[in-house]
């Protein structure tokens, strides 16, 4: 098994929600031990390393049975409206550094853009003035998925597959969204 590097391991700790003292009774390595190398203060034995790293997984293996679409999508939805422009799509693409947005009309998801989809109609010989000032809904692609918040994880994966993404869902509002990078944190 490759471990990450020992820096790792509060990051890792502070994805799956547990404490230090927590970590410490799972693994059998003192808590004051844990903070000196999450610290920097310490480098451990290899042992030390290999027993945090598969305590870690084991819980993160635990956790991720009974996760659902909720825990694992971001909250900060970020949306274009359909009548928006290209342009603003990929301006809002740069700001946010997120390469597809759900589309949406109202409240409603209607569709997809990314910049997998821009860079295709550009090579397809739309030139950039051109489809910068194209209407989203011209040029959108399909929806992505929408899934209950309460969807287990291991069904949103299989939508994963398809989509590159998938919408998260409250009482009809739309509240999250995986994508396949959320979706590699659980790993």
């Amino acid at each position: 098994m490759n471990f990450p590097p020992a820096s790792d391991i509060k990051r890792i700790r502070k994805s799956l929600d547990i404490t230090q003292t927590e970590l410490a009774a799972a693994s059998g390595v003192s808590q004051s031990t844990i903070a000196k190398i999450e610290r920097g203060r310490m480098s451990a034995s290899y042992e030390t390393v290999v027993r945090l790293f598969e305590t870690l997984d084991s819980i993160g293996k635990e956790e991720r049975r009974d996760l659902t679409a909720a825990d694992v999508a971001s909250d900060k939805v970020v949306t274009v409206q359909s009548t928006d422009r290209v342009h603003q799509a990929s301006d809002l693409m740069r700001a946010t550094g997120y390469s597809q947005l759900p589309v949406l009309k109202g409240d409603v998801p209607v569709g997809s853009i990314s910049e997998g989809g821009i860079f295709d109609l550009l090579r397809q010989g739309t030139t950039m003035e051109q489809l910068g000032q194209t209407v989203i809904s011209k040029v959108m692609d399909e929806s992505y998925p929408v899934v209950a918040d309460s969807t287990p994880i291991s069904s949103v994966t299989s939508l994963m597959g398809s989509a590159g993404a998938v919408l998260v869902s409250r009482k009809g509002k739309i509240v999250g969204m995986i994508t396949n990078a959320d979706m590699l944190k659980l790993i």
